[in-house]
């Protein structure tokens, strides 16, 4: 795991230095984390990182969750997490932060006004965060980023719990509801907890090992904490690129998944406060015969099918990049098609301070459109968007 500089690790709550120490001090507690054999140092001219001992297996979702023992896999991750859950701030080097929750939701509130503070859904989420924020409990150390995608497996067996650059001290249920969030379940929309299993059995699992009892209402605030969490990190994504910080394809791509997000937390807020007796109705098809010029979906996609052609004489990153592209070109593709308008500044405004309220505000049937419009666009094959559509269009 490498930087390329030291300048490039500057504003990070913590050093590569750190996360080392972190990973060898939950291997102790018998967690499945790869060795750290080297920890570089400035002399090296190698930048700020350092070296594990490679393991086996495959950090690939879409193989892993095809593996013929899902069931067993998830006890297994229930159980590492559980043991990185009993490390304390005395376990590990200092620096590593404790997080205040309701510091955490100012922070994402601020970076939604940053980022324009126009998406009402999102601004939902912040306004049901403020109001219903746990007391905290004994910070235990959370991964941060524990979930599919981020844990390597060979067949059904957990090799590696890797990516810990965003460790902290926190409530357990933080890291137990990351996983479980419908993005991370990929394509297994049906198997609840990491697309493997159930939750039910995930925290009984998780329980069995860690000898405590899960609070259903803290799993909740936590799955739409880190909701609202992703959609601003998605948001970010753009910023990035537009500032020359990172100007990866991915970036401007990833921006993209927010509506993901957006349409998943409708329906987690929904459970709590349901719009009574208001159902938007379908969307009208808008096909047509046209005869003109090209229109720009229509460039969008000979150009992706172009790419297609050249896939073969291409490898590693570049495949990954030209895959990336043709996701690109099918978004403006279907945006030319159904043109969603999801901001609306005041509407977000008023849900943010509590002048408006989900529970009666007649904006809830046109949002749910608006969500279900822009996921068509951005991401058609999420599986999320199939159980709006049915919980909303009928």
């Amino acid at each position: 795991r490498r930087a390329p500089s030291l300048a490039f690790m500057e504003g990070r709550p913590y050093g590569h230095s750190t996360e080392a120490a972190l990973i060898e001090a939950a291997r102790a507690r018998g967690v499945t984390a790869p060795e750290v054999v080297s920890v570089l140092e400035e002399a090296d001219e190698l930048g700020s990182g350092f070296i594990m001992r490679a393991l086996p297996g495959t950090a690939d979702p879409k193989v892993i969750l095809a593996c013929d023992d899902p069931e067993g896999l998830l006890r297994r991750i229930a159980r590492d997490l559980a043991r990185i859950h009993r490390l304390r701030p005395a376990d590990v080097p200092e620096g590593v932060p404790v997080m205040d929750y309701r510091a955490a939701i100012a922070e994402l509130k601020q970076q939604f006004i940053d980022a324009g503070g126009d998406r009402p859904i999102i601004a939902l989420g912040l306004r049901w965060l403020e109001d219903n924020c746990p007391e905290a409990v004994e910070p235990v150390l959370n991964h941060g980023d524990y979930r599919m995608g981020n844990l390597l497996v060979e067949g059904s067996k957990l090799t590696g719990v890797l990516d810990w650059e965003i460790a902290h001290f926190g409530d357990r249920h933080e890291d137990l509801a990351f996983g479980c969030m419908a993005v991370w379940r990929f394509h297994r929309y049906d198997r609840t907890a990491l697309g493997l299993g159930s939750v039910e059995d995930y925290i009984a699992a998780y329980e069995a090992e860690a000898g405590v009892t899960i609070d259903p209402a803290r799993f909740r605030f936590w799955t739409i904490y880190r909701t609202v969490w992703w959609a601003l990190g998605c948001l970010r994504m753009a910023a990035q690129w537009r500032s020359g910080a990172d100007r990866m394809l991915e970036r401007v791509v990833i921006s993209r998944r927010t509506s993901e997000q957006e349409l998943d937390l409708l329906l987690l807020l929904e459970e709590d406060a349901l719009a009574d007796g208001i159902t938007p109705k379908e969307r009208m098809s808008d096909d047509y015969l046209y005869f003109g010029e090209a229109q720009t979906k229509e460039i969008a996609t000979a150009v992706s099918e172009w790419l297609a052609t050249i896939k073969d004489r291409l490898e590693g990153h570049d495949r990954f990049q030209l895959a990336v592209a043709r996701n690109a070109l099918g978004i403006l593709a279907r945006e030319y098609a159904i043109c969603p308008h999801v901001s609306d500044k005041e509407l977000a405004d008023d849900f943010l301070s509590g002048k408006r309220s989900m529970v009666t505000d007649p904006t809830i049937p046109r949002l749910r459109r608006d969500a279900l419009d822009k996921l068509e666009t951005d991401s058609p094959k999420y599986p999320a968007l199939a159980v709006a559509r049915e919980t909303w269009l009928t």
